[in-house]
């Protein structure tokens, strides 16, 4: 788990520590900047003296292999187990949202109604209970009836004659009726209310008591549409289609998913949903754990976020897996394949951002568990921006621009100002309602201007100025 010092760190520090350094007076012309090391230069330097140590006792001896580490096992042991369940843990926060939060559920179904293939199926299906609790033949051949029994027989035949084309018209004038209605603003409205009203039945289904709008019937998650058809059924009316009046109530219901599983979907979801805050905390113990049993904490920590970020996308092939079985399965007569797909991409759209933000989250711990190490790029990245910083200071100073008492505080306390901006980000992305990967990303930019100005504005003491001898 060690990773090992490059042969140019440890050449530096073995002769750094070998070589006396003169005393001022021993050497003309070299002042006590040269010989005395800055504090962050001292530590660096202690630093990596302690790695070389631990690398050369574990490389000691000619000929003798790596010794069996037990710290080593059980870090990686622990890792692995933390990624396996990371994504677990983000089915199981999920499921317990869309449980317990309605707003979460209603937008996880409010796309459905604004979807050209939903509308589709839904316009085909109101369309169809309509027609068929109208009866729309039995109305004419009424009616051409009782305009035989008054005398007026040419009407009469001609009600007959074109019965079938007077049924089509209707049917077509309701169907587009309908679709209108479907596609307006008052339905999406109707849509909102259904569904929020539907959380409470959708629970009930999940745990198993069933009843409500959304129901579980012959292994099928199924809406039912007698609320939309009430929607319709006031529309028509408004707009002077007085038949409508005799639509009786309507309970069809409308398959939404297949389940017929759903006896142990209903016991794993219960499962995962009372696991809902243990899971990620039992993931984040794991992967905590993992790292502070490794020898080399700082290289656990990148494999352990790299791990996280790994788990998120086999998540996110096994969502795609699971997208081409569901749509093979589900036969075109109970839903269209676009429908059937748009209703599939609006259930897993919040599983997608979760893992989008577990996955942001991994990556950008292990670049910056790189970045703090002590490999040569990060080395010189480092002194590659301290540098900079440092240029931008002298040059402001040079004109009249400094920080004074509140940059020398600054500095002093840099170390104690960096934990706390780290802290204070992370505070904010826990605390977070539903974070996405973009929050994760505005949060790692605004942390790292936050760190860069604590570097700009730290203005270290001037150096003391030996005294000349007269």
């Amino acid at each position: 788990m060690l990773g090992a010092p490059d042969a140019s760190s440890i050449g530096f520090v073995t002769e750094y520590s070998r070589t006396p350094v003169e005393p001022n007076d021993a050497q003309p012309g070299l002042t006590t900047t040269h010989t005395e090391l800055s504090q962050d230069e001292r530590a660096e330097l202690e630093r990596l003296r302690a790695e070389t140590a631990e690398f050369r006792r574990q490389t000691a001896g000619p000929g003798r292999g790596r010794r069996f580490s037990w710290r080593a096992l059980v870090a990686v042991v622990l890792i692995v187990l933390g990624c396996v369940l990371a994504p677990v843990a983000v089915l199981g926060v999920w499921a317990g949202n869309e449980v317990s939060n309605t707003g979460q559920y209603v937008a996880t179904v409010q796309p459905l109604i604004d979807d050209p293939a939903i509308q589709n199926v839904l316009t085909d299906k109101i369309t169809n209970q309509i027609i068929s609790r109208l009866n729309v033949d039995g109305v004419v051949m009424q009616a051409s009836a009782q305009a035989n029994s008054k005398g007026l027989t040419r009407i009469s035949s001609l009600l007959t004659a074109f019965r079938s084309q007077i049924s089509s018209s209707v049917t077509g004038y309701i169907h587009s009726t309908v679709h209108s209605v479907i596609t307006s603003h008052p339905m999406e409205v109707a849509w909102l209310q259904v569904n929020t009203l539907a959380h409470q039945a959708l629970v009930k289904v999940l745990s198993g008591q069933g009843g409500g709008a959304v129901s579980a019937s012959n292994g099928q998650i199924v809406l039912n549409l007698g609320p939309l058809v009430a929607v319709v059924k006031q529309d028509l009316v408004a707009h002077g289609f007085s038949l409508a009046n005799s639509i009786p109530a309507v309970n069809t219901t409308v398959p939404l998913f297949q389940a017929k599983e759903l006896g142990k979907a209903q016991a794993g979801y219960r499962l995962i949903t009372t696991l809902k805050i243990v899971l990620p905390i039992l993931v984040l113990a794991l992967l905590a754990a993992g790292v502070y049993a490794a020898r080399n904490r700082r290289q656990a920590l990148i494999r352990a976020g790299l791990g996280l970020a790994a788990s998120m996308l086999v998540l996110a092939i096994g969502l795609l897996i699971a997208r081409s079985i569901y749509l093979s399965t589900v036969p075109s007569s109970v839903l269209p394949t676009d429908a059937a797909a748009a209703a599939y991409d609006a259930l897993v759209h919040f599983i997608k951002l979760g893992l989008r933000t577990v996955l942001a989250v991994g990556l950008v711990v292990a670049v910056a568990a790189f970045f703090t190490g002590p490999s040569r790029a990060a080395v010189q990245t480092r002194s590659g921006l301290k540098s900079g910083f440092e240029w931008i200071r002298r040059f402001g100073e040079r004109r009249g621009v400094s920080t004074g008492p509140v940059g020398q505080w600054t500095y002093l306390h840099r170390r104690g100002l960096r934990i706390g901006a780290v802290a204070l980000f992370a505070l904010i992305f826990v605390l977070w309602g539903q974070p996405t990967a973009l929050l994760v990303i505005l949060l790692v930019i605004l942390l790292l201007v936050v760190l860069g100005l604590i570097e700009l504005v730290g203005r270290p003491p001037a150096p003391a100025v030996p005294a000349v001898p007269a």
